[in-house]
């Protein structure tokens, strides 16, 4: 073997250690990445728990008036809440469900909110979907990290009671809203009544007929325990004879 054969051969390996070594440090590096990104992906899903939990704790100790909301079989990112009508309004008395859809994104994204209670409004369609400013990202929209779940609520209690219908999602009752009001309020009432109203009656006849049902239990459990008692007695009197 001659000393130039040897030289090359020496060179070839060198390049091919050099090759795996950078090799190497590309893979570390990848894996350093990753391991960064997973950490703040944990990071960041820990900063949301943490702040949507604070957040049901305030709705559930101070809830805005005439709000309430509540996780769905205890998730943090499925959500429901209710509006009571606002007084002077044509949803007066009415109860109004919301579905409300934590985004992974959140707070840096808003939650996604709709109506689940069928509403007559300008700025509210056939599918619950909400018109507000607050529920997009700018620039077309005003969502911001320092807003939260009870201000949003808050905000389409307000939008309820003082509709705005030169940003309507429903033309026609935006039309009738500027227009020929009293025909707009004559049919949000009419809704409030059929979709709102009837939904809390029912409510209160299945809690008055359950009510019933278990006073009714309770009466035959007291009657078979008064039962069970004479015969009681009845077998002592034999006993004692």
């Amino acid at each position: 073997m001659t000393y130039a054969h040897l030289a090359g051969r020496i060179k070839n390996r060198g390049c091919v250690c050099l090759v795996f070594s950078v090799h190497s440090l590309v893979i570390k590096q990848n894996a350093a990445v990753t391991t960064l990104v997973s950490q703040d992906i944990k990071t960041g899903v820990m900063q949301r728990i943490s702040r949507l939990k604070r957040e049901m704790q305030l709705l559930s100790a101070e809830p805005p008036p005439g709000v309430s909301c509540w996780q769905v079989e205890g998730r943090l990112d499925q959500l429901q809440a209710q509006i009571v009508g606002g007084a002077n309004t044509p949803y007066e008395g009415g109860l109004f469900t919301l579905e409300i859809n934590i985004p992974e994104r959140y707070p840096f994204e808003p939650p996604k909110m709709r109506f689940l209670t069928p509403i007559y409004h300008p700025n509210i369609d056939n599918a619950g979907r909400i018109c507000l400013d607050a529920l997009k990202l700018p620039p077309k929209g005003a969502w911001r990290p320092s807003l939260n779940i009870s201000t949003l609520l808050t905000s389409i209690q307000l939008l309820m009671a003082e509709p705005n219908p030169d940003d309507p999602l429903m033309a026609d009752i935006s039309s009738e809203f500027k227009y020929n009001k009293p025909l707009y309020l004559e049919k949000a009432k009419n809704w409030t009544a059929e979709h709102a109203l009837q939904k809390n009656k029912g409510c209160v006849e299945t809690d008055e007929k359950t009510s019933t049902e278990n006073k009714n239990k309770k009466t035959a459990h007291k009657r078979e325990a008064l039962s069970a008692q004479e015969n009681l007695e009845h077998t002592k009197k034999v006993c004692m004879q």
